[in-house]
């Protein structure tokens, strides 16, 4: 796990902001824009702070074996019997015994008896183990770079909810930068003006010279404008992404095994004649996907239905 990509990440958001407030939002307190709009970008960026820093601090639903070599522990004395204990001082338990009852296995992307060979234990239905944290997660959907952790069942809940304020971010401050660009050129008449092309002939302004126009008098906004347009494009497209993997109760993980799945063994159960065919039998429709989003089944639940 690296720090780089969060030390980024931060960067990033400080420079765009720290142009906003420095030119951005002058300009159009000068030009008497609506104060509301002008406070929504920080309203949004203190939200998807409020959520960062939950997705990257919680647990995202880590495996516990009870005893793993490449764990360190120190051990604590009750009589003649020593415990594990980890070195925040709990008493490691395993809970991967009680994980494994919450999903139940496909038979295609998760089967039964499957031993993960680094944490030495059964993999519950929808886990996989993390190279980068080094542990098994219940219900893993990626490791996250951007927030240094991995996105499980603990956090994919707070991580939508983060990506949503990450885009309606940009997406605002690219708003309110384009509004007062196009301020500026309404009040310089600039739209309505003309120039004379190689043969002297008087041309109507166009697109590419008002942009160019913008570029030399507001350098700095001008690019930064282009840089959130690009970042709400992309963040966009992953929300929407991420959205529709919510909705249908699906994980990164399953998504990406599902679409290789054409050159996977068979299930010794299946004749070798019969092809598999992968179905999701974890969706359980739009409303109570998005429940179990923000509110993961555990063990107790599933034994009341």
């Amino acid at each position: 796990r690296s720090c780089l990509f969060v030390v980024l990440h931060v960067a990033l958001q400080a420079a765009v902001f720290g142009e906003y407030t420095w030119e951005v939002f002058v300009y159009c307190w000068e030009l008497q824009f609506h104060l509301l709009l002008l406070l929504l970008p920080y309203l949004l960026l203190a939200a998807n702070l409020g959520c960062f820093l939950l997705c990257s601090r919680a647990n995202p639903g880590e495996i516990t074996p009870l005893l793993s070599e490449n764990r360190k522990y120190c051990y604590k004395s009750h009589g003649l019997v020593l415990f594990p204990v980890s070195l925040a001082g709990a008493v490691t338990k395993s809970n991967a015994a009680s994980l494994a009852k919450v999903y139940a296995y496909d038979g295609v992307l998760f089967q039964r008896g499957l031993v993960c060979p680094t944490c030495t234990l059964e993999k519950p239905a929808r886990s996989k183990h993390c190279s980068v944290c080094r542990t098994c997660v219940h219900r893993f959907d990626h490791h996250c770079v951007w927030v240094n952790n991995c996105i499980g069942a603990g956090n994919a809940g707070v991580f939508l909810l983060y990506l949503l304020s990450l885009t309606a971010t940009a997406g605002a401050v690219a708003a309110v930068t384009a509004a007062l660009l196009i301020q500026v050129l309404l009040l310089s008449n600039a739209m309505h003006g003309t120039y004379l092309d190689a043969q002297g002939q008087e041309q109507p302004v166009g697109i590419p010279l008002l942009v160019q126009h913008l570029f030399l008098t507001f350098p700095r906004i001008v690019f930064m404008l282009g840089f959130v347009i690009l970042l709400t494009l992309v963040l966009g497209g992953y929300c929407s992404f991420s959205l529709y993997l919510a909705l249908t109760n699906q994980t990164t993980n399953e998504w990406c095994k599902s679409r290789r799945f054409g050159g996977s063994p068979h299930h010794p159960s299946q004749p070798h004649d019969r092809p598999l065919v992968y179905r999701n039998i974890y969706s359980k429709g739009i409303w109570r996907n998005l429940k179990e989003i923000f509110s993961p089944p555990t063990v107790l639940e599933r034994k009341k239905k």
